[in-house]
């Protein structure tokens, strides 16, 4: 099975972080500008939280709230569920399903060395899916089955 290190590996895991004094429009800025779904959120170099584009539709949206005057660390999500470099994809997809997330930090001896998406572990898993099939068929027909 693939772990999160080997995700990481193939992926990369730059991080996007933003001061929890700044406001949701800059936070929402250098997520577009990196094309990310979610920035985490730091406080004196220590990571106090996550800042998602579902943060912005359900707590600044659809409460009526400027983006351009709203502090991160007013509508930030506090709780993070987290993983670490040597879990499975699989248990990634477990808890990104349970919790209803689409952003996993990942932390290694307590610090933040990066953040996987649904995104990266869907695809990995496909991936691993089509070769198996490819696999199979190679094993079932033959090293000759057109492909």
């Amino acid at each position: 099975m693939i772990t999160v290190r080997q995700l990481m590996e193939q992926t990369g895991h730059d991080l996007c972080t933003i001061s929890s004094d700044d406001t949701v429009f800059s936070a929402l800025q250098l997520m577009a500008g990196e094309n990310v779904g979610a920035v985490m959120v730091e406080e004196k170099d220590r990571i106090v939280g996550i800042f998602t584009e579902r943060d912005y539709a359900r707590k600044i949206i659809l409460k009526g709230r400027c983006s351009l005057d709203t502090k991160l660390t007013e509508i930030m999500t506090h709780e993070m569920i987290t993983v670490h470099p040597d879990q499975t994809l699989e248990e990634c997809m477990t808890l990104m399903t349970k919790w209803h997330i689409r952003h996993l930090p990942v932390l290694a001896e307590g610090r933040l060395v990066g953040m996987i998406s649904m995104r990266d572990v869907v695809q990995v898993i496909l991936t691993m899916k089509d070769r198996q099939i490819e696999d199979l068929k190679s094993y079932i027909f033959g090293e000759e089955y057109p492909k």
